[in-house]
């Protein structure tokens, strides 16, 4: 006679035990509860598992605070020349927005020439091409400069234009720069205009005059000649203005004969 446990009487065994409620499997050896009242067979508990330690973490001082403008004025009066100006400008780190420019934008034009145009930041076209003045709004300023004889491809340093901006990458969705974006890349701009060393400045809309001259409220200040780093300034508005408003080309018309004037 076979006496092997048979497959399907032990599946239904099991199959009891479970109905019964025996479903799980409690300690390595089965524990008699029927046994006479005495001391119930104790069964080791597992060892607890320690929680691994956590790093203590690094007691650091507070940061010293760095003083932008006063790292840009040290860069930029170590530059002893245009090019030396723009790569201290490019390795600049403190200004948020290279971190979302495509283009570092120095500038365009003869540094020779004779006037200097500020703008405010690139803008979008500026952005792509890595030069200022280059949409919209400065193919327009090459068409009211070339009415008074001025280009920025002019050959002769005389018929030239040189162009910069106060900041050399573009704010986000190109709003206006803000103050202490200002103030942290004015001892660039400045830098840049001791080097190029032009006759005149044209300071083209509102962030300009509040860089260099500390007044904003273009519409009030422009036509009026001022004085930067110790040479004349002219405050005109920017040609995007003029491309919303064409009614006020007559008064930047008279802004560049004026300068023709001084030339």
């Amino acid at each position: 006679m076979d006496t092997a446990p048979d497959f399907y009487a032990t599946r239904e065994m099991l199959a009891w035990l479970v109905e019964m409620g025996a479903d799980e499997a409690i300690a390595d050896q089965p524990v008699d509860r029927y046994a006479l009242p005495g001391e119930s067979p104790k069964i080791a508990a597992p060892a607890p598992i320690a929680a691994p330690e956590k790093p203590k973490a690094a007691r650091l001082g507070p940061l010293p605070e760095v003083d932008a403008p006063a790292e840009a004025a040290a860069l930029a009066a170590s530059a002893q020349n245009l090019e030396q100006l723009a790569s201290v400008m490019e390795g600049f780190d403190l200004c948020a927005l290279k971190q979302g420019a495509r283009s570092f934008v120095f500038s365009d034009g003869d540094p020779a020439a004779r006037v200097m145009i500020v703008g405010e930041a690139p803008g979008r076209e500026e952005d792509r091409a890595g030069r200022p003045f280059v949409g919209r709004a400065g193919q327009l300023l090459d068409r009211m400069f070339g009415a008074i004889g001025l280009s920025r491809s002019a050959p002769m340093a005389d018929q030239a234009v040189y162009i910069a901006n106060v900041l050399p990458w573009r704010p986000p969705e190109n709003r206006t720069p803000s103050d202490t974006e200002i103030a942290m890349m004015l001892p660039f701009l400045q830098r840049h205009i001791e080097l190029a060393d032009p006759e005149y400045l044209v300071l083209m809309g509102n962030t300009p005059c509040k860089a260099l001259l500390g007044q904003a409220g273009i519409l009030r200040l422009r036509g009026n000649w001022a004085e930067v780093t110790g040479r004349p300034a002219l405050p005109m508005t920017h040609p995007a203005y003029l491309l919303r408003e064409p009614g006020a080309k007559r008064e930047a018309w008279a802004d560049l004969l004026s300068l023709k004037a001084r030339l």
